[in-house]
């Protein structure tokens, strides 16, 4: 009896033991700045003022451990299972890892460093880790399914059984039917690519941020005032005062390659942009892409599919590759035609300058708007006096009052703490009530440790079942910053992409659904209401009041607007070439055994085989498709942005035919309704057929874009 006794103590001892590790491990860990409780305004908002680098790694440990326990308990229920003790607690919980996520995404994304990137490497294949033990935990995933079962026999509401089958359909895609092994090397595979998109996407931010091109005083001819002196800045920041810096992005290449006067730089711009991640050096990405099609291959064939592509779509708009490819197909030969007229063009005006050259690609962007103003008097330079930053974003700010009914108001007293000094913060409320919708923060400046492009995220969503939440929503973009006290002018391309991040903002803050899930988007579908926000900015009430005159605030004149209308279609040959290109060798990469393809080669092989024409390359090349193989968001999914933009021109035809236009009040409300507030509540085809009535057609997108509409 004594040993009994003393067994008991003993473990008794050990037990507080635990306990007290455990609460001293629980105090530590609220002393974590990444940890901390969102207080302040607004529902609380990220505490990115005292965010510290050094708290990362324990803070996403610690929410990792938080959540699986969470998960571990939902799992282990001795309750028979529900939906609201499964599925609802599930969508309960992980909130502690929404939070740190979303300083993980800052860093990632905006804040980048070389210290960031080391951590980085040790948390990829944590967080891997991390899903795989959810995904394919069984005894939570033979819960899930007897909810799922259960509606199969008496269907829930709505919303509640959508998320539902997507909740069982993630599962079920992510390997929960597999045995034990298949489970195993399914995670191992995961932790494995998770590493690689890491340090693919590390090497595109490696060659953006150490190729830079220099020029002197004797090498500006063409280029612009505001452009000058934003890369004289640019240069003065990189230790170089006495020149000026093209930094390796496409915000700096795009308009240098448009007006430089120096063919020879053009091409070494171009070569340094195209060239990221493939200069055969450490940093070179395709090896890479070989080893993330074989392990994605492996992944997908221990479900039973026949390639990546196949199990990827089963869940989009589009089902399966062949209907996504049908539509590529559909639209490349008319791009590639006007490809050739556009070339003609522009060799028929260096043939009369006496250039004596071959239009290469360095020489489209050139050349293209030698033939813009020659065809249609029009001046990409003078249109851009008329694009000052801060009006687009007033215009944008307009939209979204006249078609949602919201109101944005700058928060200029500190209360909202920011990442970095150049975001700017706005309170949204209803125009009509003044009712809160949520915080917008716009971060719109390029700098160093910033990814190039520009982008959209949340940092809080809108969800009703645990009570009302507001919407934190942001914007990014990498406009090169001028001088002080200097406007920030800008391409009619990039005030377009301007207004087509914000519509993602606006397809955050119109949300109206009860789950987290149900914020989720449909990959080719979730592109559509950004572009359609672009056709705003043709609109009159935009352009005569937002679109002024740097100097004199002058509106754009009613020549300038009628030579931007009728150039509109202008270089459809180029944007729809390039991006078709990318779309197609994604396509290809992951239908194709990975044994057969050395990227190098095959991207050459099949665009040749493609009759892509030598004057351009894709938009993104193979070893910086950043889409692809940073990640699996775009992968099998670029096409999205075509399958997207039919919708887009549905709907914008849609608006021309309505009575009061752009800005037409009944159609503005069905467009809210019932393409925006809905998120992934609703299936996104049936979702566009309650708005227009019917579905999409393409005829629409080669109306948009100038080519001939196919007969039959």
């Amino acid at each position: 009896m004594k040993l009994y006794y003393k067994l008991i103590i003993l473990s008794f001892i050990a037990l507080n033991i635990a306990c007290t590790q455990e609460e001293s491990k629980d105090k530590i860990m609220t002393e974590n700045t990444l940890l901390k409780a969102w207080d302040g305004p607004f529902e609380g908002v990220p505490n990115f003022e005292s965010m510290t680098l050094e708290d990362l790694e324990p803070a996403v440990d610690y929410a990792i451990e938080k959540h699986l326990q969470e998960i571990e308990d939902i799992a282990n229920s001795s309750e028979p299972a529900t939906f609201e003790n499964t599925i609802e607690a599930m969508e309960r919980a992980g909130k502690l890892m929404d939070r740190v996520y979303t300083y993980y995404g800052i860093w990632s994304s905006n804040l980048s460093s070389e210290e960031f990137r080391e951590i980085q490497q040790k948390l990829s294949p944590k967080l891997s880790d991390y899903q795989s033990k959810i995904r394919q935990n069984e005894k939570l995933f033979n819960r899930i399914k007897a909810v799922y079962d259960s509606t199969l026999v008496e269907n829930l509401e709505p919303q509640e059984q959508r998320v539902v089958n997507l909740v069982y359909k993630s599962f079920e895609m992510n390997g929960a039917n597999l045995n034990q092994n298949g489970k195993e090397r399914y995670a191992a595979i995961n932790k494995e690519l998770s590493k690689l998109y890491t340090d693919f996407s590390n090497n595109i931010l490696h060659d953006e941020e150490n190729y830079v091109t220099f020029l002197n005083e004797d090498q500006l001819d063409g280029l612009s005032d505001s452009f000058i002196k934003s890369a004289k800045k640019e240069a003065e920041q990189q230790g170089k005062p006495d020149q000026y810096a093209i930094v390796n992005t496409r915000s700096s290449m795009d308009p240098f390659l448009t007006y430089s006067e120096e063919r020879e730089l053009r091409e070494r711009v171009w070569k340094n942009y195209y060239s990221r991640g493939d200069n055969a050096d450490e940093y070179d990405n395709n090896q890479l892409i070989k080893e993330i099609l074989t392990l994605r291959d492996e992944r997908v064939e221990l479900l039973g599919y026949e390639n990546f592509a196949q199990w990827r779509l089963q869940d989009r708009m589009a089902k399966n590759p062949e209907n996504a490819m049908d539509l590529l197909m559909a639209v490349w030969p008319s791009a590639i035609a006007r490809v050739e007229e556009e070339v003609q063009d522009m060799q028929k005006i260096a043939d009369e300058e006496k250039a004596d050259i071959k239009i290469k690609p360095w020489d489209y962007r050139f050349y293209a708007e030698k033939v813009r103003q020659k065809k249609y008097d029009l001046d990409s330079e003078e249109v851009k006096q008329y694009l000052v930053l801060e009006n687009l974003t007033d215009a944008i700010f307009y939209v979204a009052g006249r078609l949602f009914d919201f109101e944005f108001s700058e928060i200029t007293d500190g209360s909202v703490p920011v990442f970095h000094e150049d975001v700017k913060v706005y309170e949204v409320t209803q125009k009509s009530d003044g009712s809160h919708v949520g915080v917008f923060y716009l971060d719109p400046y390029a700098r160093k440790g910033k990814r190039s492009g520009a982008w959209a995220t949340t940092y809080r969503s809108y969800t009703t079942f645990d009570g009302e939440t507001n919407v934190l929503a942001s914007n990014n973009s990498n406009f090169v910053k001028g001088a002080k006290d200097e406007p920030i002018l800008v391409s009619w391309d990039d005030a377009e992409t301007f207004f087509h991040e914000f519509g993602h903002a606006l397809h955050f803050l119109s949300a109206d659904v009860k789950y987290p899930t149900l914020n989720g988007g449909v990959r080719d579908y979730t592109e559509f209401q950004s572009q359609l926000l672009e056709r705003w900015i043709y609109t009159d009430e935009v352009i005569n009041n937002y679109l002024k005159h740097y100097k004199t605030g002058e509106p754009m004149p009613e020549e300038l607007v009628a030579k931007i209308k009728n150039a509109s279609k202008f270089n459809q040959g180029f944007a729809t070439t390039e991006f078709l290109a990318s779309a197609i060798m994604d396509m290809k990469y992951h239908t194709t055994d990975p044994g057969e393809i050395d990227p190098k080669t095959f991207e050459k092989e099949t665009l040749d085989e493609l009759g892509m024409p030598e004057e351009l390359v894709m938009r993104h090349r193979s070893p910086h498709f950043g889409h692809v193989f940073s990640g699996e968001g775009y992968a099998t999914g670029y096409y999205g942005y075509l399958w997207a933009d039919v919708l887009t021109s549905d709907a914008a035809e849609a608006f021309d035919e309505a009575d009061g236009g752009f800005y037409d009040k009944t159609l503005s409300e069905r467009l809210v309704k019932f393409l925006f507030a809905p998120r992934n509540a609703v299936d996104p085809a049936e979702a566009y057929r309650q708005f227009r009535g019917r579905d999409a057609e393409i005829n629409a997108l080669m109306r948009d874009r100038g080519f001939p509409v196919p007969k039959g």
